[in-house]
């Protein structure tokens, strides 16, 4: 059981050494994976709708 109890202090003796994010480095963050995120479903979605077409053309 003395074991159980080290790990855990141990552990939170780790935890306070992590250097978290700050509020505005999180928001950043975020807005650089939404852009991100939107700018790859445009790009996906005139792939997909450029290699439909292409599709059409050559099985007509």
């Amino acid at each position: 059981m003395a074991k159980v109890f080290q790990f855990f202090k141990e552990s939170r003796a780790e935890l306070k050494k992590v250097v978290w994010p700050t509020k505005e480095d999180v928001f950043s963050s975020i807005k650089v994976v939404i852009i991100s995120t939107i700018i790859m479903a445009i790009i996906l979605g005139l792939l997909d709708v450029g290699f439909s077409a292409l599709f059409r053309l050559i099985m007509k």
